[in-house]
């Protein structure tokens, strides 16, 4: 049996899917390694609790000669609670949950760093869109509409409502030159 310092070294990049910024480890790919290292390993799946309309699934695995249990929300692909999620969501829920518990045994640990960490605060362009505002609505034609566009929207792409506010009046400007 190979020890948490070893499991730990395994490559499983070749193993990983990307979805959005995020990447997730195959379950198949992760119980197979975990039963090659230890044939004895089991786990088991707690009942899922509801939090309003939000769910957390558990899961518990024995291996290596100890029992260890992760919890996760059933998200999207964006890390976001799915409100009354359906069977096949709080299934998904459930396997990544086992690939995350499996990984505190060391296997694919490293696809989770950074996970815990806050969101970056939010950034306020509005005072920019605005600006962007105005030389959207000067645009000569819609080559130039295209630029000014595209020039605001990579400015000020981090925040919703500005890139909202310029797709206005990206909009209102196309119809008037069209």
């Amino acid at each position: 049996m190979k020890t948490f310092n070893e499991l730990r070294l395994i490559n499983v990049n070749e193993h990983t899917e990307k979805k959005g910024k995020f990447t997730y480890l195959s379950w198949t790919w992760a119980v197979d390694t975990l039963l090659q290292n230890d044939p004895s390993a089991t786990w088991t799946f707690g009942d899922p609790v509801y939090f309003n309309e939000s769910v957390m699934v558990f899961c518990t695995v024995t291996a290596m000669g100890k029992s260890m249990t992760c919890q996760m929300p059933v998200l999207n692909h964006q890390n976001k609670a799915i409100p009354n999620p359906n069977a096949m969501d709080v299934n998904t829920a459930m396997m990544r949950c086992l690939v995350k518990t499996i990984s505190l045994f060391g296997i694919g640990l490293y696809i989770y760093a950074g996970e815990d960490l806050p969101d970056e605060e939010p950034v306020d362009f509005s005072k920019e869109a605005q600006e962007w505002c105005e030389a959207i609505a000067e645009a000569t034609d819609l080559e130039d509409l295209k630029y000014v566009f595209t020039k605001a929207w990579n400015e000020i792409k981090s925040d919703k409502t500005a890139v909202e506010m310029i797709g206005k009046a990206k909009d209102a400007r196309k119809a008037e030159l069209l």
